[in-house]
């Protein structure tokens, strides 16, 4: 068996990687804000070691945690790298958070200091914010909460003498809680360790190199921004930050920031492929994009912008076990096991299913702290995700003969129909290819007689329209007939999540309302395809 390596303290750990690369090249950029602030190596570790220190003088001592909620700026990159420096551990949160989900993030984060846009600070008015006392403030003042004492963001760029660390930083020690979507109940808190970063990014995509630029255009409490940043501080190469991802003005940032690469999720690839096609279409730096989900539009997009695509699969709580070759040829892949991880595919009771067959996905590895390190202040959810030795994902997916694997659907979302099993992703997949739909929710609505028929609820391009007959009519050659939608409800816009993902238990929740478009109703017979025998 080939010994694959483990991190040491010098190759994981923030704060050797930072010092590290400071010294070894100073005036290199690392940080490129969208608004034409730079920040060197150096300039990145002086901004650091003088907000540590005064986090320190605030009260944080190693290992505690700090509460951050902050848009994507600079300043938050230099906040959550100024924690780990002084050997604390970040709480990222999600800047749409309020009421009863903010409340539940601050009390799992343990926190007794935050680092808050000022903007955000009136949203603690209404709400407990357990150990919380002290709080810095961006991008204005803030007052009136006696429970809370503000503190001028200033007071994190003034020089002041960092304490000794009390013990050395360790791999297995967190970098941060990451918090998951919540699409299935209150978020929980991802115990994220300096190993697991490594593995994550670092490990999984040797292509990224010291003379990479990463452009971050997710927000900075996603594993996936996150990841990145750390990647490039590993590499010593550097990242581009923008505030969001925005379909008019991407490849403008691409040019304006030198970025050579980035990630693109969801309808980003469809969104950038109705832009009209421009002579400039492959001036640009961009040289890797990594992708999901996986299908003919991220190799349309490849060909048309000259890129070279890859696909894979992670969560908050997996360092990506499952990762692509450049421009993979299957539709709906993955990719491949990465060494070092072992995969399973099980029926609702952990036995193995046979190759093809559709299960949910295990995954442990042999290394420690390669997979996170539970979820804080919830055993109850961690010893469920991890029975019988196995991180228990809850995604469907199949792999198939040559060792591809490929995402199905989340197992709480798959449909029962006919007889057949259907994946409301590969559902929703071939519904956003129609020129009219923006996003799109399929799920499963009870059928009068029995099992499920399905239902998808769509949110349209601006100006647009689309007949209920109109949209079967573009579904019916592109999916098996047992997988086209009874019902459509178009919305103005899909309920989502404060991480942007769908709502579809709210969905579920209003069901077939009076709005929807009911198939049957219209007359709309679908039969099984006839298929002749030789």
């Amino acid at each position: 068996m080939i010994k694959l390596p483990q991190p040491e303290r010098d190759d994981c750990v923030l704060r050797h990687l930072l010092d590290r690369q400071a010294a070894e090249q100073p005036g290199k950029v690392y940080l490129k804000n969208e608004d034409g602030r730079e920040w060197t190596y150096a300039q990145m570790r002086q901004a650091v070691i003088n907000a540590g220190a005064a986090l320190q003088a605030l009260g944080v001592k190693q290992g505690e945690h700090v509460f951050g909620w902050m848009p994507n700026c600079p300043e938050a990159i230099i906040a959550w790298y100024a924690v780990n420096y002084i050997g604390a551990v970040y709480v990222p949160t999600n800047t749409a958070y309020r009421g009863r989900l903010l409340e539940h993030a601050i009390y799992l984060s343990d926190a007794k200091v935050g680092i808050v846009h000022a903007d955000l600070v009136p949203r603690f008015a209404d709400i407990e914010v357990s150990a919380l006392r002290d709080v810095v403030v961006f991008g204005g003042t803030a007052a009136g909460d006696a429970r809370l004492r503000f503190h001028p963001s200033e007071i994190l760029s003034r020089a002041a003498q960092e304490a000794p660390l009390e013990r050395p930083i360790e791999p297995r020690d967190s970098i941060y809680i990451i918090f998951t979507s919540g699409t299935t109940g209150p978020s929980k808190a991802v115990l994220t360790s300096y190993a697991m970063m490594w593995y994550q990014n670092p490990e999984a995509w040797p292509i990224v190199s010291q003379g990479s630029r990463f452009l971050l255009s997710g927000p900075l409490y996603h594993a996936s921004a996150t990841g990145w940043a750390y990647c490039m501080l590993v590499r010593g190469g550097s990242v581009a930050l923008i505030e969001s991802f925005k379909t008019s003005t991407f490849w403008d940032v691409i040019r304006e920031t030198g970025a050579t690469h980035c990630v693109l999720l969801g309808v980003m690839i469809p969104f950038l492929l109705k832009e009209p096609p421009s002579p400039r279409d492959k001036g640009h730096p961009l040289k890797f994009v990594c992708t999901s989900p996986w299908g003919e539009p991220c190799l349309t997009f490849g060909r048309r912008f000259g890129t070279t695509m890859y696909t894979a699969y992670s969560m908050s709580e997996i360092p990506c076990p499952i990762v692509s070759e450049a421009n993979p040829p299957k539709p709906g892949v993955a990719g491949k096991r990465r060494p070092g991880f072992d995969l399973r595919i099980v029926d609702e009771n952990d036995y193995e299913v046979p190759v093809g067959q559709v299960g949910e996905l295990l995954v442990r590895s042999d290394r420690p702290w390669a997979l996170n390190s539970g979820y804080h202040k919830n055993s109850e959810a961690t010893a469920k995700a991890w029975r019988n030795g196995w991180f228990h994902t809850g995604d469907a997916m199949r792999v198939d003969e040559d060792g591809y694997y490929y995402f199905v659907d989340r197992m709480k979302d798959a449909i029962r129909r006919r007889g057949e099993n259907i994946s409301s992703f590969e559902v929703e997949a071939v519904v956003q290819e129609h020129p009219a739909v923006r996003e799109c929710a399929a799920l499963a609505v009870p059928n009068e007689l029995s099992e499920d028929d399905v239902m998808i609820c769509i949110a349209l391009q601006p100006d647009m329209t689309v007949e209920g007959k109109d949209l079967i009519d573009f579904l019916l050659p592109r999916m098996a007939h047992f997988m086209v939608p009874r019902y459509i409800r178009i919305l103005q816009s899909l309920p989502k999540t404060p991480s942007a993902k769908v709502q579809k238990e709210e969905l579920r929740r209003q069901g077939i309302t009076p709005d929807t478009w009911d198939g049957a109703a219209a007359g709309i017979v679908i039969k099984r395809d006839k298929i002749g025998r030789p």
